[in-house]
C-alpha cells in the first residue's frame, strides 16, 4: 500500500500544526513524515501515516535522521 500524495498535502504537524516533509527508504517508499519544527519524525505503516505524537520518534540532533 502506498501513501496517496494527495493526503499527504492535507496533514500537518498534530502538535505544531507546521508543515511535513516525506523520507524516503532506499527504494523511494515512504517510511515517516518529519516535522522539523518539532524535531519529530511520525512512522508510516503500511501506507497509512501514524499521527500520534506518543508513536513519533525524537529526531538525533547531530544527524537529524
Amino acid at each position: 500500500m502506498t501513501l496517496d500524495h494527495r493526503l499527504f498535502e492535507l496533514l500537518v504537524c498534530p502538535v505544531c500544526k507546521g508543515p511535513l516533509e516525506m523520507r524516503r527508504d532506499e527504494r523511494s517508499r515512504p517510511i515517516e513524515l518529519v516535522c522539523p519544527g518539532d524535531r519529530l519524525a511520525f512512522p508510516i505503516r503500511d501506507g497509512i501515516p501514524v499521527m500520534l505524537e506518543n508513536e513519533a520518534r525524537p529526531l538525533d540532533p547531530v544527524t537529524n535522521a
